[in-house]
């Protein structure tokens, strides 16, 4: 049983939190707290220009924070939504360029483990996370949460571990060109 009031409250005190999810387990914090976001940045060793991803429970949630989706974006979110997939697409104005490291672009994803689901529905008043890997930058993703770097509040996976491969990661631009940035949990991408 998560403390869904305490992760609340240090969410909304500029606080970070480690998680798990369905690839590896990560760190986040309120997408409006820019004070967390730049200690996510120091703790990890980020380099200023390596862009946050928002992390939610449902695709609706994250469309406030992007452009107009392109029909390829959503059919790939249709499909692998919640999974494995993280895709790149042009933010909207709602996205904050500190969380982009000022591109204009943003990476969101629908993790799908429980633990994540009932963080995003039970503990945040705006049910979406700007986030990373929960490791040193540069080193190897976390599978194990004894593994995952010092935050505010780690969370227990409560008997579900990840599954300790990162998301695949793509980019749809406007003209529904898709581009594989990193290949991982999704092995053949299927559109």
């Amino acid at each position: 049983m998560l403390n869904t009031l305490k992760i609340s409250d240090i969410l909304k005190d500029n606080g970070v939190i480690a998680f798990p999810t369905d690839t590896v387990w990560g760190i986040g914090c309120l997408v409006e707290s820019e004070k967390a976001v730049k200690k996510i940045y120091e703790i990890k060793k980020r380099e200023k220009n390596k862009p946050l991803i928002l992390l939610s429970s449902k695709l609706e949630y994250l469309l406030p924070y992007v452009g107009k989706l392109p029909p390829i974006a959503r059919e790939l979110a249709e499909k692998y939504f919640p999974g494995p997939l993280t895709i790149v697409v042009k933010k909207s104005a709602r996205t904050p360029g500190y969380i982009t490291s000022g591109f204009d672009t943003v990476g969101i994803r629908v993790p799908e483990h429980p633990v994540f689901f009932e963080i995003i529905e039970k503990a945040l008043d705006e049910p979406v996370l700007a986030t990373t890997s929960a490791n040193i930058s540069g080193m190897g993703s976390v599978a194990k949460r004894e593994d995952v770097i010092s935050v505010d509040y780690i969370l227990e996976d409560c008997g579900f571990p990840v599954g300790g491969k990162e998301s695949t990661v793509v980019s749809v631009d406007e003209n529904n060109n898709v581009k594989m940035l990193r290949k991982g949990a999704i092995e053949h991408l299927m559109i």
